[in-house]
């Protein structure tokens, strides 16, 4: 059983990592939204108490979303790229429009989650309700008891009220829930026209083609599934073989038998080699000729990583 979920997991993963990215980011949003609803049937519980509703109700809203980004941020293959590039080379390199795209491409692939788990509360309005309860104003509800203040508002949420006070407390939630959820309608929005924008000015910037560009993305996927396809397997006929060693013989079932016939290992690749494929990556041309990785400009024999006076530097990454 543990075998069967380990497997169907790792394709769940490999089939994440193939399809297109707006396919990506639309099943992470789905992934977000059942998350909140989750989390509002069984975690949520308004305290009902003055100064802490409102720290409660921020919380359930910014906590969940700051570690969303987090691991987005930490799931993204351009936030580690970005670190060995710092690292190996820096970034000198790249322009200062390449260095903000780079940034924005990595912070706005980590905020999908996020700005939906926060869309979700906000048209729920459960956690708004809460934080704001006790910040009405008695003097905005028509003939609310002067005897009663912000305590007394601030168990609304939880329907603790005296029942003369039961219409106010319909009123506030009525009135909170909605500016709650224009909130969560302008959000909606403000993000949909940022999408299209960053959309259209991507492929207004773009030098390549469309069809140039439908390649360029085929290649980086089909170059990713055989480095990784072809990397598991030399990495295991390598381990393979220094086990040999170690003990005279080695264990290996009769798959592995025969990739060990077929695939002759003969060592690993030094460091520098792993360097120069390993990266960030914007388009290149060199002499008219495109470049479509690091891995591809290392086969080409291609030095350095700045643009060259045959080149020119794509204005967008790899997705």
């Amino acid at each position: 059983m543990a075998a069967l979920i380990a497997e169907n997991f790792r394709f769940l993963s490999l089939f994440f990592k193939s399809k297109d990215v707006m396919i990506f980011n639309g099943l992470v949003a789905l992934g977000t939204v059942g998350s909140e609803e989750l989390f509002s049937v069984v975690a949520f519980n308004c305290p009902c108490s003055p100064a802490r509703n409102y720290i409660y109700g921020l919380a359930a809203i910014g906590v969940p979303a700051l570690a969303l980004f987090l691991i987005g941020v930490i799931w993204n293959n351009h936030t580690w790229n970005l670190v060995a590039e710092c690292h190996k080379r820096g970034i000198k390199n790249f322009s200062a429009a390449a260095t903000f795209l780079l940034f924005g491409s990595i912070m706005g692939r980590a905020a999908v989650a996020p700005v939906t788990w926060s869309v979700i509360s906000l048209l729920r309005g459960e956690a708004y309700i809460c934080a704001l309860s006790e910040f009405v104003r008695p003097s905005s509800l028509d003939k609310f008891p002067a005897e009663y203040g912000a305590e007394v508002l601030a168990r609304f949420p939880c329907k603790d009220v005296p029942a003369n006070l039961t219409k106010f407390r319909d009123e506030v939630t009525r009135r909170l829930r909605y500016e709650s959820q224009l909130f969560g309608w302008l959000l909606i929005g403000i993000v949909a026209v940022l999408i299209f924008l960053t959309k259209c000015l991507k492929h207004c910037c773009s030098p390549l083609s469309y069809r140039q560009e439908a390649y360029w993305a085929q290649y980086r996927s089909n170059e990713d599934k055989l480095f990784r396809r072809t990397a598991e397997v030399h990495s295991r006929i390598l381990a393979a073989k220094n086990v040999k060693q170690f003990f005279g013989f080695v264990a290996l079932d009769k798959e592995e038998k025969e990739l060990v016939e077929e695939f002759p290992v003969e060592g690993v690749q030094p460091s520098p080699q792993w360097n120069a494929i390993t990266g960030v990556y914007i388009y290149r041309e060199n002499k008219g000729f495109p470049l479509y990785s690091r891995l591809h400009k290392w086969a080409k024999g291609v030095e350095g990583n700045g643009p060259s006076p045959e080149g020119h530097e794509m204005l967008f990454l790899a997705s």
